[in-house]
């Protein structure tokens, strides 16, 4: 039988791939791989690029190529054969990665690289790749005594089972609550989009009526504009319950044993390799310096933010009593509230809103920003396979015809389909005997999708959450490093990844982007001059509520790994509860288990990292500010940030990459600009 993720690939192909392929694949290609380590080891006495670095890139991109697409069909068609495939590769790959981290041989040979005279001669990207992998080896525990690096294993082994099941409760959760309703009068408020897409969801099922499900577009409808109070508290404790011990499915796919495993864990590895805690661990390998430098951030911004916060709510609260004759605002008024005060104040509806901004014309304007900013062209590639129907391939093309990454496109919500929106790696960038070897990103969103004949409308926050993921797929798809460990997003400081990406959502602001973005879904007529303004007016609608939401977030995260003590166990809702008693102006119910959904932080890599998002913010505002002055679509600054940030990837420091760009080191005042919090 031949196995398709043994083949080597332009492009996954899908259909071909079945759950009984993926163990067998990732067991031949580990133990190849494994040979092939010890071979280099054995026949070689004097290390060099290319009799050891370049050999173990080849061998790690054959791993990447076949597990890559599993990976990602496990987050996007997940089935139970495939999450038992995927599951029992988990502990197989995290053993391989510890066991080579451990290798004290390989680590000698990278050591007498970087320590012989070749090492000068390298360029920098090498020179950075060679300190990055030193590094990385004493962080996997190369230095250990035989005992401790045995429990290092089995502690990362453990942690890869764990995040997993974290995920896979919380889809389960997600796909396991529905609520069906009869009589439309229900779901007065609700936008006909939503309630076409609630009766498609219950046709699927052969039901009659419209059917709620927890998947986030569903969610954020009801929650923005069901008129009925008792079915938004109803599905908001559905929503925020779940995964827990508390809801409706209460105890049924229960995290609070994971979480505090998880953190158990963590803090346990942390100070097997000489860290106080996991949140100094974690910091080894990002831009922030110190735990302290890192709370000072926060609580900076908290300070700023939150007299503003506080007046967004009360605003809020006068208006509900005022204009509703709500007297006490309960977690979920705010969202409708906030909805009908918005539209009060700046006579400015989402709804009114989506109409500007159907799918089809949001990506191909997409396109042409990246056209008018970097002059590539992007063209949709036939014949291509996708995973789904609503999958498309993209070609980026140079102003040489040159091919310079590709990208499929997955933009809808369904049901088996991980929530969020994501940008993962297919292929990464490399040379190979003078040929590039074209990269591959997955984008993956979950929007509302079309229903009927008309083209999925998206709100503008929405089309925010697109340019976010495409600025990383530019990070990945336009770098031109040669080297895969610092090709793209790889080597880049993780409270530095989300600087291109974050970069890109400005452009969702700009008059002269918006043109090419919007255009009505019947008329194809662009944005009304009165509608963006009033968008302008509203977009620091609620920004004070919505920065310490975010920094509540950040501050959770950090506190909980940086004070774990294991004769408390994890504290997490005692913490949270402190987190919010300093940065939070609404407290949600005591039955709302908000840490049990937190997959960035306990299922993906964000841990004592969350604070990134906004630590990135200060370096994608500060760098767009170089725009707003020298014009949004300038092409001498689009060439800058192309060559210093984008093509650069991890070949070198960020903080480096970022004052290449912009001539000095990052100022917080654009940031708070931008958020409306300083003119």
């Amino acid at each position: 039988m031949t196995n398709p993720l043994l083949e080597n690939y332009e492009f996954p192909p899908f259909s071909k791939i079945h759950p009984e392929h993926v163990e067998p694949a990732i067991d031949k290609i580990l133990a190849e791989n494994r040979q092939a380590v010890a071979r280099l080891l054995e026949e070689n006495s004097q290390y060099h690029w290319d009799n050891l670095i370049r050999p173990l890139e080849d061998i790690d991109d054959r791993l990447d190529k076949a597990w890559s697409p599993v990976r990602h069909l496990n987050a996007v068609v997940n089935t139970d054969a495939l999450r038992q495939a995927y599951n029992a590769c988990l502990p197989k790959l995290s053993e391989y990665a510890t066991d080579l981290g451990q290798n004290r041989a390989l680590y000698e040979a990278h050591k007498a690289i970087h320590d012989g005279a070749e090492f000068q001669q390298l360029d920098p990207a090498q020179k950075k790749i060679i300190r990055d992998a030193l590094r990385d080896f004493t962080l996997a525990g190369v230095a250990l005594e035989e005992d401790e690096k045995n429990r290092f294993k089995a502690i990362e082994q453990a942690l890869s089972r764990l995040s997993s099941r974290f995920e896979e409760n919380l889809l389960d959760a997600t796909n396991a609550w529905t609520k069906l309703i009869g009589n439309e009068s229900q779901l007065a408020g609700l936008p006909e989009t939503a309630k076409a897409v609630a009766r498609q969801s219950a046709q699927a099922k052969n039901l009659e009526g419209w059917l709620l499900t927890l998947e986030f577009p569903c969610y954020a409808a009801v929650m923005t504009f069901a008129d009925d109070r008792a079915l938004r508290r109803e599905v908001y404790e559905a929503y925020v319950t779940r995964a827990s011990d508390q809801g409706p499915n209460a105890g049924k796919w229960d995290n609070s044993e994971i979480m505090e495993e998880i953190l158990n864990l963590r803090h346990e590895k942390a100070r097997l390799l000489g860290y106080n805690n996991f949140a100094e661990l974690s910091l080894a390998t990002k831009m922030a310096e110190s735990p302290d430098q890192v709370l000072k951030f926060l609580e900076e911004l908290a300070a700023r933010s939150k007299p503003v916060a506080e007046f967004d709510l009360a605003e809020l609260r006068e208006f509900a009593l005022r204009q509703h004759q709500v007297e006490a605002l309960q977690a979920w008024d705010l969202m409708y509230y906030s909805e009908k005060l918005r539209q009060h104040k700046f006579q400015l509806s989402q709804e009114e809103v989506k109409q500007y901004f159907p799918a089809t014309k949001v990506v191909s304007g997409l396109f042409a920003v990246v056209e008018r900013l970097y002059g590539f062209q992007i063209h949709p590639l036939e014949g291509v396979e996708v995973w789904h129907p609503d999958v498309k391939c993209y070609e980026i093309r140079g102003s040489e015809g040159e091919v310079r990454g590709r990208f499929y496109l997955d933009l809808y919500a369904r049901p088996k389909k991980r929530g969020g929106a994501w940008m993962d790696e297919c292929i990464a960038r490399r040379r190979l005997q003078g040929q590039i070897q074209v990269p591959v990103a997955f984008l993956t969103c979950n929007f509302t999708p079309p229903a009927g004949d008309d083209p999925a409308l998206l709100t503008h926050d929405e089309v925010v959450t697109l340019f976010h993921e495409f600025g990383h797929g530019l990070h990945h798809m336009l770098t031109q490093v040669d080297y895969l460990s610092a090709a793209g997003i790889r080597g880049v400081e993780w409270d530095a990844v989300e600087l291109p990406s974050q970069f890109m959502e400005n452009f969702c602001w700009q008059k002269e982007a918006l043109d090419l973005i919007a255009g009505h879904y019947q008329t194809g007529e662009p944005l009304p001059e009165d509608l963006f303004e009033k968008m302008l007016a509203a977009r620091n609608f609620q920004s004070g509520m919505q920065m310490v939401r975010q920094l509540e977030f950040a501050l959770f995260d950090f506190r909980i790994h940086l004070e774990y003590d294991p004769a408390k166990g994890g504290r997490i809702y005692d913490i949270l509860k402190e987190v919010r008693e300093k940065v939070a102006v609404f407290t949600p119910p005591p039955w709302n288990r908000f840490a049990h959904g937190f997959a960035h932080i306990f299922g993906g890599g964000y841990a004592a990292g969350y604070y990134s998002y906004k630590w990135a913010e200060v370096l994608s505002a500060d760098a767009f500010s170089r725009f707003e002055e020298e014009g949004i679509f300038d092409p001498a600054t689009g060439k800058a940030f192309l060559e210093h940030i984008l093509e650069k990837g991890g070949s070198r420091p960020a903080l480096e990459s970022f004052v290449a760009f912009r001539g000095r080191e990052p100022e917080i005042d654009a940031l708070l600009r931008h958020s409306g919090m300083i003119k």
